[in-house]
């Protein structure tokens, strides 16, 4: 996996997928859609929204410059959104015009304490995942399991080797030369939907679907906080 020191200069110049509810998307977009083998549009309807209430609390890692957030601000009109990034987001998306229903917060590693426990209805990501190890899915997703409301959801997109085989490396842009490599080496680390939903399961996280089905090279999970848990038995 790259070192969070890769990951916070890698992007410090704030990610934009650009307006992914358009019907039209620019060429960033195009370019991105065309690697993933899918719509952002479609990912958002079919794949998030319809866990979307207009007063959801939600969390979402790594914003970038908000193309993901905009999106669901415009959902969640009586509700907010909270953003976790190791950059410091406030920059690029302006919280101050959201009339507090936009935070942005700055993290370390995987320490999530400025976060409120059991606050949030939807755990959000998209892009994030795809670049940690399996190792730090597990941290991430077990750090921020406490901070989902039971009854509450997450929903994130990860790398699936398996899927990425079939659809095509070059396609899909990722390095063929990251087959011969160790995932310390690389930026897209191995993962599968059967290693994605042991690790869910080892946090405590009940899995509704490892892939929603909407983009060829990557896989989507969603997973539940069920109301009764026992927090005891989750590592």
């Amino acid at each position: 996996m790259p070192k969070i020191e890769w990951l916070r200069k890698e992007f410090n110049y704030g990610y934009s997928s650009g307006n992914i509810l358009s019907r039209f998307p620019n060429r960033v977009r195009r370019k991105e859609e065309y690697a993933i083998g899918g719509s952002y549009r479609r990912v958002f309807l079919n794949g998030l929204r319809p866990y979307l209430s207009s007063t959801s609390k939600v969390l979402e890692i790594g914003p970038g410059k908000g193309s993901w957030t905009r999106a669901i601000l415009k959902h969640v009109r009586n509700g907010e959104v909270s953003t976790i990034d190791f950059q410091d987001a406030t920059i690029w998306l302006k919280p101050e015009k959201y009339n507090c229903r936009l935070k942005c917060f700055v993290v370390n590693e995987y320490d999530y304490s400025c976060l409120e426990d059991n606050f949030y209805d939807i755990h959000w990501s998209f892009g994030v995942l795809c670049h940690n190890n399996q190792d730090a899915i597990n941290k991430i997703l077990l750090n921020l399991y406490k901070k989902i409301k039971p009854g509450g959801y997450a929903i994130h997109q990860y790398a699936d080797w398996e899927k990425l085989e079939k659809y095509g490396w070059g396609k899909g842009t990722i390095p063929i030369e990251f087959k011969e490599k160790p995932d310390n080496e690389i930026w897209w680390p191995r993962n599968n939907q059967k290693t994605m939903v042991k690790i869910a399961k080892k946090t405590g996280w009940k899995i509704i679907t490892p892939d929603i089905g909407i983009v060829k090279r990557d896989s989507i999970i969603v997973l539940k906080k069920e109301q009764y848990t026992n927090e005891k038995n989750i590592k």
